[in-house]
């Protein structure tokens, strides 16, 4: 499966243009993407210098890409009709309609090939992810 990753406000939190801390258990999960077989490919608005801050962050914590903001590393800007617009199966971003599950769902979804429909209509729940609680409870 292709995934794509956003960095800022998915792998560390917002803190553009620096970067900000690691957001608990996404480089584990994306390591364990990776050996699971899964072709990663770092997708983001960021360019040039802060680009290269972002793929040097995961590459010191052991993450390297399949590509970074291409479908291909063999794809040269310069030379083609170039598009940010992907081809993956996945895209893994805080902007997501609902926001950002937590990587644990992340995993387990991708993993067993479920949708997020099935995942969240089956009342399957992480055993380590906390019960939300009913907004009238405190």
């Amino acid at each position: 499966m292709i995934i794509a990753v956003d960095f800022d406000g998915t792998i560390v939190e917002h803190r553009y243009p620096k970067i900000g801390k690691e957001i608990p258990f996404a480089i584990d999960t994306l390591l364990r993407l990776r050996k699971d077989g899964h072709q990663l490919i770092l997708w983001t608005v960021r360019e040039g210098k802060l680009l290269e801050d972002a793929v040097n962050y995961c590459k010191e914590r052991g993450l390297e890409f399949y590509s970074v903001n291409s479908n291909y590393t063999e794809e040269d800007e310069a030379h083609s009709n170039f598009s940010r617009k992907l081809q993956a199966d996945v895209f893994i971003d805080d902007r997501n309609l609902g926001g950002l599950p937590s990587w644990g769902t992340i995993y387990e979804i991708i993993s067993t090939g479920k949708s997020f429909r099935e995942y969240y209509t089956s009342g399957t729940r992480m055993s380590h992810e906390p019960k939300k609680k009913k907004w009238w409870q405190f």
